[in-house]
Formats: C-alpha cells, structure tokens, sequence
C-alpha cells in the first residue's frame, strides 16, 4: 500500500468516526427533548396513560423508556393510596384464620380451624379474590375501597385479641381507616371504618361471597344453602338458593344483619346501628362443581360524625351452624338452624325445648354419637309407651268387636250409611272409642318430625362414624352405581334399607293385629306402598336420621309384642265390653255429633231418587 492510499483511507476513517459521533449527539438530543415533550403532554392530559397502557405490544415496545417515565411522573402526582403491590396479611385465632389483601382491604380467604372437608382438606369457607367488602368513598366521583392500597399495622392485645388496622392515605388529609379485631377465642370479627377529612351520612357497601363446597353431597349442600336476614324489628325471612338468581330488597326497615348459610357453615354480616338499605342477589350454576353459591349484595351502613371524622362499626361472624354458638350472641341467628319450616314450624319448639336439651345433655359425657341416637329413641319410646299402649288397647277392643261388626253387616247388606249408624250405636254401648287407636299415633308424629328436621341439621353427628357408615351427617352408601336412578339416586344406603324393611315388617306386623276395613282398598295396601315410597325420599338423607327410624321401628316391634303378649288380655276386654253394654250407655259431644251427621246423610241417601 502507498502513501496516497494511506492517507485516504485515513480520511476515510475520520469521517465515518465524525458522523457516528455526531448522529448518536443529534439523537441524544431528540430523545431528550421527546422526553420533557412527553412529560408535558402526561401532566397537561393524564388520560394518555390509559390509551399507552393499552397500546400493541410493538408499540409498547418502542415507548418503554416514555411510558416508564410518564407512569413515574403520574405517580408522583397520585395519592399514596392509589398505587401500591397487593399483599397478603395474615389474622388469627384459636378457632378462625382469616386471609387479607392489602389491596381493598378485605377478607380473601376463611378458614375455620376446628373443622375439615369431607376429603380431609383444611376447611375453607371461602378463597380467593373475588369474595369483597368494599366500600364506595365520597371522593372522585365515588371511589371504591377495592381499589385503594392499604398500610396494615398489626397488633396483639394483652387479652389474646387479634387486630389489624388498615391505612389508605388519599392525599390532602384525607385518610380512611379499616380496622379487624378477632378475640382470642371467638368466631365473630368486629369490624371499624373511620373516615377522616370524607363526609358523609352514610357508606355504601359491596359485600361478594363465592362459598366453597365442604360436604360430601353438594346437590344437598345447595339445597341447604339459605341467606337469611333480620331486621332491627325482630322480624327475619329466609331464602333458599335456586339455580335461577333471586333477589331481596329491604328498604323499608333496618336490616340488623345478613348471612349466607350453608349446610354446617355460615357467614353473617352484622351492624350494630342497622344497615339502611339492603338489596342482595344469589344463585349457583349447576355445572359448577367449585362454587356452592355466589351472593352479591349492596347495603348502606349509617355513619356517625365527630368533626372531621366519621365512623361505623359492623361484626362479621364466620363459623359453624353450631346452636348453642349462634344461640350466644343474642341476635337472633340460632333461627339459621331449621328446625321445622312452613306448615310444620310448630317442631321447632319441641326441638328447642326437648330433643335439643336432651341431646346436649347427653353428648355432655357421651363422646359416641351413635349411643347417644340409641339412647335418645329409647328415652323417647319410653315417653310415648302410654299412647303406644292405649293406641295398641283400642286395636284390641275393635278385634274383638269385629266378630259382631261381622254380622251386623251381613245383616244390613250395602247400605254403607246405616251400616255406620249402627256402627256407631255398637261402639257407644260397649265404651269403644273408634280414633283410640289414631289419636295416640297424632301425639307421636311430631316426635318423628322433629327428628326429621333435627337430625339433618346438627353439626355434631358431621363426620362421626359409626359401623359402614363414615359420617352420620350424610348418607352411608354400599354400593355405587356410577349412574342415577329416578326417584332414588345413584348409591344404595343400607341404613335406609333397614328402616325401609323394618317399617314393611311393622306394616305386616300391625295389619295381622288391627282389623282391616274391606270396603276401603286403599287403606289395604297403603302401610307397604308408603315405607316404599320412603325408601327413595331417604336415600340421600344423613345416616344418623335414617339409623333413628330403624332403631325406632325396632324398639316399635319389640314394644307391640310385650304389650300384646303381657299387657292386653283380649278374654278380660270382651268380658269388660259386654259388661259395658248392660250400662246405660254414655255418649260425648264427639261420638253424638258424628251419629247426628251419619243419620243426616242416611237422610239425604234415601231421597236421591235411584237411576234407572
């Protein structure tokens, strides 16, 4: 190479060297300028943020080092509240463990410590981000707590209770706080809000619950799912949840809490001054196996002013439908507990002053539930034996009439009116009662009611086995078919089998020994279809109600045959009834009322002219 070619490419050089250097300098420069540009332009339309945030990924790209900067910039200019990480925070009892969100600053989880699912899994009532207690603030245009950032501080009293406060600082002296406080050993979460430099009469409120299926059956867990409220009037209502949504709206009185209810567990949301209005919707997808039920629902909570600063109070239960728990707090919310409903709500005074008084007295030094059933039919068979007795005395005494109730109707032939008058005139002279046998059967069948709404609906039998059966507050099952049958369902429960072939056993068993009416059918074949019946109702019911039945049809057998075979001579009862018929006869109102009518329609039957 020669000297002319070196000090070319030497030029050559130095001018690609200047043109690099001064094109990164111009565009240093540019992007500089861009930069304060860009700025100016967030400050003078904050708006611009959303429209970048949401731009194509190519886009976003190009602007990474503008859009860091003017979220920075915009940040800057936010109120500490409005901008934040989302974290969790941890509050926790004996009995409850609760799961916070620092974002919103409500409850994300519930998890009841005592209890377990039916799979053995940690009980949660509910989980996740959706379930919310938010609140609307009387600031930008109605600003949710949902979307605010809060600064928890946690502490520990000396008596064992539990708190977290939360802290939103909105700018400008205005704050709001949200405070948790657990007890120590309790189920109810008292919860303040206290609002400083936000004036208003009264807070909206936004509360969601998705429930989480803990149970065995979840079609029977749904169909025990309710949401109930009370008013500070005392009055309370109650809902069942339908696949379809259904509302309730309570304007026109204070509502003093609202809960959801599941089978075992619930979760109630309770003012202490009344919400002034409550509107609430619920419902369940039938082919969500995840999700019990969802219940959204607005409220307004009253807000009491001192200054700059307002404040409202709630509580918020979150545990077991335990009743002697629910029936402590003194509100009202042991009515969560069905113990008779509609036309059959006279139960639930029986069971609240009988069964459940001798079931908590027994389960005081009896840890085996299944004993306890035991002991209870056997306490309860004991209180009926003397309408069993009388009920099995008047059968008695219309076997032995039946001889002559025989004859009588041969004698009268087809005339069913007259054949009931002297029917009639035949009981009287020989001091029979014809409902004897029926009316002692009408003071048991409560009992059995009671039992039926009861049993379902103690928490104490929830997984406690006994024999085959794993868990007496849900059906036992032998046998799956993988499949559903109509009108059954698609397992086999023995225990219902046993009370199903034991009450067909007491049907034969009463038919041999009660005289039977042959001009009603009916009434022929009527003790076997109903225990058949039966047998598909309770299929799917607990265990621990379909083993009372089958014990008490068992007791009922044994109870017959001792009073048959020691009890009731039907030799001395025919002596007694033809003694009674040289007696001038003595007739109640009842037994004259009764005659009147059946000679009334004797009357009437002779003056319809027969077809011909």
């Amino acid at each position: 190479m020669d000297r002319n070619q070196i000090i070319g490419f030497s030029l050559l050089a130095a001018l690609l060297i200047a043109y690099v250097m001064y094109n990164q300098h111009e565009q240093k420069v540019y992007l500089e300028q861009k930069h304060a540009d860009s700025v100016a332009y967030v400050k003078a339309h904050p708006r611009s943020l959303v429209d970048t945030l949401t731009a194509p990924a190519a886009a976003a790209a190009e602007k990474t080092i503008v859009d860091d900067s003017a979220t920075a910039a915009l940040r800057m200019s936010q109120p500490p509240a409005y901008n934040g990480v989302a974290q969790d925070v941890i509050l926790e009892n004996k009995k409850l463990s609760v799961r916070f969100s620092t974002k919103g600053a409500f409850p994300t989880l519930a998890s009841i410590k005592e209890y377990k699912d039916y799979g053995g899994a940690p009980l949660h009532l509910f989980d996740g981000p959706n379930n919310q207690l938010s609140a609307v603030l009387p600031i930008d245009n109605g600003k949710s707590t949902a979307d605010l950032y809060f600064t928890p501080v946690k502490r520990s009293e000396p008596n064992g209770d539990k708190t977290i406060d939360f802290t939103a600082d909105l700018g400008q002296g205005k704050k709001i706080e949200v405070i948790y406080t657990l007890p120590a050993d309790d189920y109810m979460m008292q919860c303040n809000i206290v609002m400083t430099g936000l004036h208003a009469s009264e807070l909206p409120l936004t509360w969601n619950t998705f429930l989480l299926p803990t149970e065995k059956d979840l079609a029977n867990e749904r169909m025990s799912t309710q949401v109930y409220y009370r008013n500070k009037n005392e009055d309370n209502d109650y809902y069942t949840v339908r696949a379809e949504e259904k509302s309730i709206e309570n304007t026109s009185n204070a509502a003093f809490w609202l809960g959801i209810r599941k089978q075992y567990f619930n979760s109630v949301l309770i003012a202490d001054d009344g919400f002034s209005k409550m509107e609430a919707k619920y419902s369940y997808k039938a082919d969500d196996t995840n999700i019990v039920a969802t219940t959204f629902a607005k409220l307004k909570l009253p807000l009491k002013a001192m200054g700059e600063t307002s404040t409202a109070s709630m509580r918020w239960y979150i545990g077991p439908n335990d009743y002697h728990t629910l029936q402590s707090y003194n509100i009202g919310m042991k009515e969560m507990i069905p113990l008779g409903v509609g036309i059959m709500a006279f139960v639930k005074y029986i069971n609240r002053w009988v069964i459940i008084p001798i079931f908590y007295f027994l389960s005081s030094f009896i840890s085996n539930y299944a004993l306890i059933i035991v002991l209870m039919t056997l306490m309860i068979r004991l209180f009926l034996s003397f309408f069993t007795y009388k009920s099995y005395l008047s059968s008695a005494k219309m076997r032995v009439l039946k001889p002559e109730l025989d004859e009588l109707r041969a004698k009268i032939g087809d005339d069913q009116q007259k054949f009931g008058v002297e029917q009639m005139k035949l009981y009287r002279s020989a001091g029979v009662n014809p409902l004897g046998g029926c009316l002692p059967m009408v003071f048991q069948l409560p009992i059995l009611l009671s039992i039926y709404y009861i049993f379902p609906s103690l928490i104490e039998f929830r997984q406690k086995s006994f024999l085959w059966a794993d868990d007496l507050s849900t059906y036992d099952s032998i046998f799956s078919f993988g499949f559903d049958i109509p009108f059954y369902g698609d397992h086999i429960s023995l225990f219902t089998l046993m009370m199903t072939a034991s009450s067909l056993f007491l049907a034969i068993y009463n038919k041999n020994m009660t005289p039977q009416d042959p001009n009603n059918p009916m009434l022929k074949y009527m003790p076997y279809v109903f225990p058949i019946i039966l047998m598909g109702v309770f299929n799917k019911m607990a265990a621990a109600l379909t083993f009372y039945y089958t014990f008490s049809n068992l007791l009922s057998i044994a109870q017959q045959f001792i009073i048959q075979k020691y009890f009731i001579d039907e030799k001395a009862i025919h002596a007694q009834l033809q003694e009674n018929k040289s007696k001038p006869p003595t007739q109640s109102k009842w037994s004259q009322k009764l005659e009147e009518m059946q000679k009334l329609q004797a009357e009437k039957a002779k003056n319809v002219p027969r077809k011909k």
